[in-house]
């Protein structure tokens, strides 16, 4: 019996299209976090958090769509054209993340997610509002960022290479702000990425594996609505 070959990893962004990513990721990471915190800080009790935190998702994922619009419609093809490859690659990649989740959250660490605490309030405060950030606004905009440009520009050059980058770079983004959060520098809630270590590497397998951006958007979205719902529970 003939066993199925893998498919050949193909770029799926255009240079141009590679050029802006680069400008636009950085611009997300290291200076949008930033101006948000300085308008929440500047409009403080008259800017509800929840609704002004939707504002900025959206506009990020509206420039993600404008940034990377021939990715994403490729993307929406190959996920058609690949479906079993897709399917595969994100029921395999949603146990494995949750397998690697129960055992890494085994692991003592000095110091409280954040998100434990936060995401119950900010649900509490505007439960629309939280989930369509969670699920829908934040996964568009962070796996094009960080599957799609940043592991598919590595993935190039060296597969492992790719991987190592991804899920690291991603695990420390989620964690880097926690490190202000109380007013002081704490560099111990670094520690926290690896709290976001399966969560991560399962969206790259997902990607690598499954070939569609799309793939790991939809695991992303089903992981948050996952951590939002045993959050509030």
């Amino acid at each position: 019996m003939p066993t199925r070959q893998r498919r050949p990893w193909r770029p799926q962004m255009t240079k141009a299209e590679m050029g802006r990513g680069w400008v636009f990721f950085a611009l997300y990471v290291l200076v949008f976090p930033w101006v948000m915190g300085w308008v929440q800080r500047a409009f403080q009790g008259a800017l509800p958090v929840a609704e002004a935190n939707v504002v900025y998702y959206l506009l990020s994922a509206v420039l993600v769509f404008l940034v990377f619009w021939t990715f994403l419609k490729h993307g929406f093809h190959l996920l058609l054209d690949w479906l079993p490859e897709n399917l595969f690659a994100f029921v395999t990649g949603l146990i494995a993340a949750g397998v690697l989740h129960f055992l890494v959250m085994r692991i003592p660490l000095p110091v409280e997610n954040p998100n434990n605490l936060s995401y119950p309030e900010q649900f509490a405060l505007a439960p629309a509002a939280t989930v369509v950030i969670l699920v829908v606004l934040m996964p568009v905009v962070e796996e094009t960022l960080f599957r799609g440009l940043l592991f598919g520009s590595s993935r190039r050059y060296s597969r492992a290479l790719g991987y190592v980058l991804s899920t690291l770079v991603y695990a420390v983004y989620c964690v880097w702000q926690f490190v202000f959060t109380y007013g002081q520098v704490d560099f111990r809630y670094l520690l926290l990425f690896v709290q976001y270590l399966p969560m991560s590497l399962a969206l790259t397998w997902c990607y690598d594996n499954g070939g569609s951006i799309w793939s790991p958007i939809a695991l992303h979205a089903v992981i948050n609505a996952f951590t939002l719902f045993f959050a509030v529970a």
